[in-house]
């Protein structure tokens, strides 16, 4: 996930008045060893570019076209290895301070944008467990709004989102109530173990009957995705539905679990069949356009509908480099490496993407 930071309305009061709230350390360790990996392995190309250069010119037997396809390419992939190659030669570590942010501050407004587009090729219930766990993020309520595009204009996601709302004005309470940190719904009852909580009988009972709640929700979500019969509308005007516009609970219930709710927002944009739809980039778009006109915030974070917010502060965290006084005015992006699961052991195509994630993320999100 990332986010987006488009304009700050903090005045420099404001900002001198906030402390440094993120670190910033050379790995001193690591420096060495990624140089002289670098060095090794800029001067084998070289000799490696110097024997194909070499040879097509001297060489009479060789087929001309190939060997100069062969050398144009290699020339290619070098050139693209030698950018990657900044973040490797002074790697950098960055920790926040999420308790160094003043706690009377006035923060931005927060607005989360989840694109989703084939109820068939996105499961429903992948696409609801990462809208409730952005509901669910730790940011102010009333500063926070959650956007959800559906780019296939089906009603089965209409219903699953405001299944998903229902669920969440009792999901919320629970998680605040016992400081969860795993606020996926689907990933925390699949736990072997709780976190770090301490399992009262009262908080047995509640989590054994927002299972119960969560996995009726699901059952109710996936019959009417069997009963079907039109998943996706490809020819159709454009729909806006606020599911949930007041920052407090609307229900009547009298109990202690009462809290506020962020923002929630349906979205399906028109399509027409002779128009280009520009697939994603369409649906930010489209995003940005209605989000001016309820909520409006300077920050964006997007989320890709099957990937959840497994930290709450996450988004205190990415506040962190962008509130920070040392930290440049023209930072833009912060970005969180993905972590993937239930992927295959043998994994030989490493489609979780390690290396970008895993080894050079460390540096990339650390490099912004």
């Amino acid at each position: 996930m990332e986010t987006v930071a488009l304009v700050s309305s903090y005045d420099k009061e404001d900002m001198a008045s906030i402390k440094v709230l993120h670190s910033c350390t050379i790995l001193t360790h690591r420096i060495i060893t990624n140089r002289l990996h670098i060095l090794f392995h800029f001067t084998v190309t070289l000799l490696l570019l110097y024997y194909r250069i070499s040879h097509f010119f001297n060489g009479n037997s060789l087929p001309a076209l190939s060997w100069a396809l062969i050398t144009i390419s290699e020339i290619i992939f070098t050139f693209i290895w030698c950018l990657t190659q900044a973040f490797r030669w002074r790697p950098l570590s960055r920790t926040v301070s999420i308790d160094e942010i003043p706690a009377n501050m006035n923060l931005e407004g927060l607005d989360v944008f989840v694109c989703t587009a084939d109820p068939r090729k996105e499961p429903t219930m992948e696409v609801m467990n990462t809208i409730i766990s952005a509901l669910a993020l730790d940011y102010p309520p009333g500063k926070l709004a959650v956007y959800l595009s559906d780019d296939g204009g089906s009603y089965i996601t209409l219903y699953a989102l405001k299944e998903a709302f229902a669920f969440s004005k009792r999901w919320l309470p629970f998680c605040m109530k016992y400081r969860i940190k795993t606020r996926c719904p689907e990933a925390f009852f699949s736990l072997a173990k709780y976190e770090e909580l301490s399992i009262t009988d009262e908080f047995s009972a509640k989590k054994d009957e927002l299972e119960m709640k969560y996995n009726l929700f699901k059952r109710n979500v996936e019959k009417i995705c069997e009963d079907a019969s039109n998943y996706v509308v490809f020819d159709r005007p454009a729909h806006a539905e606020i599911i949930h516009g007041d920052t407090y609970m609307d229900d009547n219930e009298n109990d202690e679990e009462s809290t506020k709710m962020p923002l929630l927002v349906y979205v399906s944009r028109e399509r027409r069949p002779s128009k280009p739809h520009r697939f994603k980039a369409g649906a930010l778009n489209a995003l940005l356009r209605v989000s001016e006109k309820f909520s409006n915030g300077p920050y964006l974070l997007v989320l890709d509908c099957d990937m959840y917010c497994n930290d709450p502060t996450s988004a205190r965290q990415a506040m962190c480099f962008h509130l920070d006084p040392q930290m440049s005015p023209s930072l833009a992006f912060v970005q969180f490496p993905q972590m993937f699961y239930n992927i295959s052991k043998n994994d030989i195509y490493d489609n979780q993407a390690r290396s970008a994630y895993r080894v050079n993320s460390f540096t990339v999100l650390n490099q912004i």
